[in-house]
């Protein structure tokens, strides 16, 4: 394993030996393995369709297509043809390209070849649909048709994973499923785009599993270690990163690349909780100048923050507001609101002032955490068009969602939730301990209450919560399709993507299992007084059930 080992050893083995079939979580499957008339063949003895894509479409285009041939490789053993160009193609073909950067996609829309009504100008939208005869000498082809960079990246990553590509290719070693002959049937037309706006993910915690790891492999948290963070986020249909920033992690100062590279990927870039303006924690200590204290201290700080932003002027970010104590503390008790108000109306000058735009068109979020939800509700505010953060008491139950007058802000309302903790009064790390039907719940009631704009969650040092994190973009990306009622279904097809369909059920049961059992008294807080040996049969009947 690339990384350190995370699921039970019984798990693992099944992983190694299982046979793997043809599974995807999406609820349209388009890929079959046997052609039916008027279908188009990806794979056919063996060798897959050429793939083609406009040079000049977006970075992140380019190299996802780049991926999808790898795909490709990966399930046939070769490697297909990807070109640039309608001249000398083949007679069927695998179509790449963003709505209004692609010249290819652009002509087939003007030829009347296919329809991008429901598609062009969604968030993130894209359309994959069969279409016979797109050029002289071409008899088929499956577009993929993006509204934007990341609808066609995600459109890409449909297409692996249903040719039998994991999201967790890499990062959990699941071998490809290898397969001769592969079509998509004719007619097909599939359109989708996300239900939540901003999905993603905080590495924290990350010390000393994904830290070592980092360490050892690649030198470090740098843009060769992040680049495979991006991949995975984009193939769980995610596009949001608060990245590492554990001292002395600096995500953008450690590595400029870092920056440039998730916006080449498509990554929109944000800094945790209590990290504003674009800045890790950790640079005040590398650079900054006096006490962390607006009261004493504002003229420096304001520079330290205009730095942040002035750095990533071009970057796809939301930038976070607000201020705590140093090192992720409550601020003083003598805090006041206005001297906390006055932080936000000077960082919002700040990034009017670098970023030469109005403020509504810039992504901004306030994190309603601990002691600042308590600000909050003594009156503090932030201008309308800034998204307010809800936050999860970390412990999975979300202390508060908008009411029926905060519904209405412009600048929406999210959620900040938690896989992994690590705080008072203890911590819980290492392993899943997150039921998903506890995610389903506390999602299901963010968005029925409009905390609708942003989704994060910390996920620790990402290894061990493969199957929740999954779960929660996937749940962001559309809650219809994933009914309270469906939950079991889906960690079914979720093991069988992965493990294969002989045990799936039962791995299934497994990881659901331990993590119901865990959330019951998670490992970090289980003390020999936990379970009575005397009383009710306690201790033995929790034996019983992990038995």
């Amino acid at each position: 394993m690339r990384n350190r080992l995370c699921l039970p050893l019984l798990v693992f083995t099944l992983f190694i030996w299982a046979p793997r079939s043809l599974t995807a979580l999406s609820d349209t499957p388009f890929v079959e393995s046997r052609r039916t008339p008027g279908a188009l063949a990806l794979v056919e003895a063996g060798r897959p369709a050429e793939l083609l894509v406009d040079g000049d479409d977006w970075p992140g285009v380019l190299r996802a297509a780049r991926d999808l041939r790898d795909d490709f490789e990966r399930v046939t053993g070769q490697l297909p043809a990807l070109r640039e160009s309608t001249e000398a193609i083949g007679r069927e073909l695998v179509v790449i390209g963003t709505i209004g950067r692609s010249r290819l996609i652009d002509e087939l829309i003007r030829e009347g070849k296919i329809d991008v009504g429901e598609t062009a100008g969604r968030w993130e939208g894209y359309l994959i649909q069969s279409v016979a005869s797109p050029w002289p000498g071409v008899e088929r082809a499956l577009v993929i048709a993006g509204s934007d960079r990341r609808g066609t990246i995600y459109g890409i990553y449909e297409l692996s994973e249903q040719i039998g590509v994991s999201p967790w290719y890499w990062w959990a070693d699941v071998p490809a499923r290898e397969s001769e002959a592969l079509y998509v049937p004719e007619g097909t037309r599939i359109t989708d785009a996300p239900a939540i706006r901003y999905r993603g993910i905080f590495i924290n915690d990350e010390a000393p599993a994904l830290s070592g790891w980092a360490a050892e492999k690649f030198g470090g948290f740098n843009h060769r270690m992040y680049g495979h963070v991006f991949e995975l986020i984009l193939r769980l249909r995610g596009n949001y990163l608060w990245p590492a920033m554990w001292r002395p992690r600096a995500f953008i100062d450690d590595d400029p690349e870092n920056a440039r590279l998730a916006d080449d990927y498509g990554i929109v870039i944000g800094t945790s909780h209590h990290e504003p303006m674009m800045r890790a924690h950790d640079e005040w200590g590398r650079y900054g100048d006096g006490p962390w204290d607006y009261s004493r201290n504002a003229e420096k700080l304001k520079q330290f923050w205009r730095g942040g932003v002035e750095r990533v002027k071009s970057a796809d970010k939301i930038v976070t507001l607000g201020m705590r104590g140093d090192g992720d503390e409550a601020m003083s008790e003598d805090t006041n609101i206005a001297l906390l108000e006055k932080v936000v109306a000077d960082q919002r000058e700040i990034l009017s002032e670098v970023l030469d735009r109005p403020l509504p068109e810039i992504p901004q979020v306030w994190a309603l955490y601990k002691e600042v939800q308590g600000y909050y509700e003594k009156g503090m505010r932030v201008p309308d068009d800034v998204t307010l953060l809800w936050a999860d008491d970390n412990w999975g139950n979300i202390r508060r969602l908008p009411a029926p007058d905060e519904r209405e802000r412009t600048g929406g309302a999210g959620v900040y939730y938690h896989f992994d903790y690590v705080g008072g009064p203890r911590n819980y790390k290492w392993m899943n301990v997150t039921p998903i039907t506890k995610v389903w719940e506390q999602m299901h009631l963010a968005r029925e209450y409009g905390a609708d704009r942003i989704w994060i969650v910390n996920v620790g040092d990402l290894k061990p919560m493969e199957f929740p994190i999954e779960f929660f973009l996937t749940y962001a990306w559309n809650p219809e399709r994933w009914p309270y009622e469906r939950l079991e279904e889906y960690s079914k097809t979720w093991a069988t993507r992965e493990f294969g369909e002989e045990f799936a059920a039962e791995i299934a049961s497994l990881i659901n299992g331990y993590s119901k059992l865990n959330r019951q008294r998670t490992p970090e807080l289980l003390t020999p007084e936990t379970f009575s040996p005397i009383h009710y049969n306690e201790a033995e009947g929790v034996i019983g059930e992990w038995r």
